[in-house]
């Protein structure tokens, strides 16, 4: 006979570095589910992850069409990535995810970070993207708790049963 000794998960610190679509909703949606379970929840987002909590790029975000071996064209059938180069095909394919997204009601980044926060999660930002991106904290969506070194990041990430995930 054994015994389940693992204890739940108490604090999720998840990393944010790409800012298309596909890799911020993901990172959204993990914090989300996370704060919705009462597990605690910090999201750092750093290079080019800081579009989701830029104010001017939050929700001008795209989806990636050249690279993207998992790309799908309406009806399933692989996506050519060589159509990604084409002038218009990364809006257009940007568009239509959106509107999908839409249809299942996943809301605007921006609505996403506050629902977030209202749960009780913090969202963070880093000081080395921001300083290589020449970004200041007012070029930031409000709610965004502080401006941190990677370190500092790590330091609030301790503790038992804390997980750290990567997008």
């Amino acid at each position: 006979m054994t015994t389940n000794t693992e204890k739940p998960l108490k604090k999720v610190c998840i990393i944010c570095s790409k800012g298309t679509i596909e890799d911020v909703y993901a990172t959204l949606i993990m914090a989300n589910g996370a704060v919705m379970e009462g597990i605690e929840a910090k999201v750092f987002f750093t290079f080019f992850g800081l579009d989701a909590i830029t104010k001017k790029q939050m929700n001008r975000l795209k989806t990636a069409t050249v690279g993207n071996p998992a790309m799908r064209a309406p009806g399933g059938l692989p996506f050519p990535t060589i159509l990604g180069i084409l002038p218009g095909v990364e809006a257009g394919v940007s568009a239509m995810m959106k509107s999908q997204m839409e249809k299942l009601d996943v809301p605007p980044v921006d609505e996403f970070l506050e629902m977030i926060t209202a749960g009780g999660g913090e969202i963070y930002a880093c000081k080395m993207a921001m300083d290589m991106f020449k970004l200041e904290k007012k070029d930031l969506w409000e709610e965004v708790k502080d401006v941190l070194t990677v370190g500092e990041f790590y330091a609030m990430c301790g503790g038992e049963n804390t997980q750290i995930i990567f997008t």
